[in-house]
């Protein structure tokens, strides 16, 4: 009988696996609301910890028990065993990190769950249940949120994606002129200036949500290369001349991409260079998996969220030339494709 494999999983469980997710992403919510990782960068017994935060000393060590399975707690041999923060836990979800992302990742969190929620009622009438928010709400809300969740995701992932993808742009080294499109909190504009001493530029967003970049410029001494121009993307200009333009997840939220697509090109001088950053749904079902559940909300809303090859098609029709291709590059969240794609010189 030595040919049987009795672990082989069952079909039903990657299916399975989707509800026990849903406990492991509430034993870490609440981590991060209790602040957990603060007090585990040195070791500690799981009766400390219930100590120190008020818990049941018995169900906090399943807790951690659960938070060590995640790989986001060490703990050693001794009895009772000691738990500490592992490298991620450290760099990304303990407040006082440089690089905490805990406040984006439960903002990711509350957003899908609310949509989920919803999923039905828009599956069956074509409308999420309750009430739509108006335009005003959801500026204020991306505001908000590039003040604080969308800062912690550009600083923890896109500022150091952005500097490393513009090491594969021989033009980069060369430009003098940017323009961070739909820039929230210009982390991405502030370290492209900061790697490339001769560039100057513009962040372009809504005309609250530049205040918050305006902040981090001044906060960033670059006052004197780096500007910020506020308005709809849709209806206002945005400027010209630009020998680099940085466009990340912006083009799914507009009415028309081919006459946004139009406008950016316009907006670069010839030769200029376009990086666009967007997520397209991939023709593989594994791929396609870790794609679609973030962006079914925005399929849903009838935004613009293309099929694999479907943004190289967008750009070439807007003519864009000589199109680079990073089909499957580590953004926060999902992948994304990225495309470089750049103003004929004649």
């Amino acid at each position: 009988m030595n040919g049987i494999n009795l672990a082989s999983p069952h079909p039903l469980q990657p299916y399975w696996d989707l509800t026990l997710a849903a406990v492991r992403a509430d034993a870490l919510r609440i981590a991060l609301d209790w602040k957990l990782f603060n007090l585990l960068q040195v070791p500690a017994t799981a009766l400390a910890v219930a100590r120190q935060l008020q818990l049941d000393p018995a169900n906090t060590g399943y807790w951690l028990e659960a938070l060590w399975s995640m790989e986001l707690l060490a703990r050693d041999d001794r009895q009772p065993p000691h738990y500490r923060n592992t490298a991620v836990a450290s760099d990304y979800l303990r407040v006082e990190a440089p690089d905490y992302c805990g406040d984006a990742w439960a903002f990711r969190l509350r957003g899908l769950r609310h949509f989920g929620s919803q999923l039905g009622d828009q599956v069956r009438t074509g409308q999420p249940g309750g009430q739509a928010p108006n335009v005003a709400t959801t500026i204020d809300n991306w505001t908000t949120a590039a003040r604080l969740q969308i800062a912690q995701e550009q600083r923890a992932v896109t500022v150091d994606m952005a500097l490393r993808l513009m090491a594969q742009v021989p033009e980069f080294s060369a430009a003098r002129r940017m323009l961070d499109l739909g820039g929230g909190p210009g982390l991405v504009a502030i370290a492209l200036a900061r790697d490339n001493p001769t560039l100057t530029g513009e962040v372009f967003d809504f005309a609250q949500t530049v205040t918050v970049a305006a902040d981090n410029i001044r906060r960033a001494g670059l006052e004197a290369r780096l500007d910020v121009r506020g308005g709809d993307l849709a209806s206002d200009p945005i400027g010209e001349g630009y020998d680099l333009i940085w466009c990340s997840s912006v083009l799914h939220f507009v009415p028309d991409m081919a006459a946004t697509l139009a406008k950016i090109h316009a907006a670069l001088r010839p030769g200029g260079v376009l990086v666009s950053a967007h997520a397209e749904i991939p023709t593989d079902p594994e791929q396609a998996r870790r794609v679609m559940p973030y962006y079914l909300s925005m399929q849903m809303l009838g935004r613009p969220v293309t099929y694999a090859g479907g943004m190289s098609e967008a750009l070439q029709q807007a003519g864009f030339v000589n199109i680079d291709s990073y089909p499957e590059v580590a953004f926060a969240m999902t992948p994304v494709s990225v495309l470089v794609a750049r103003r004929s010189t004649s």
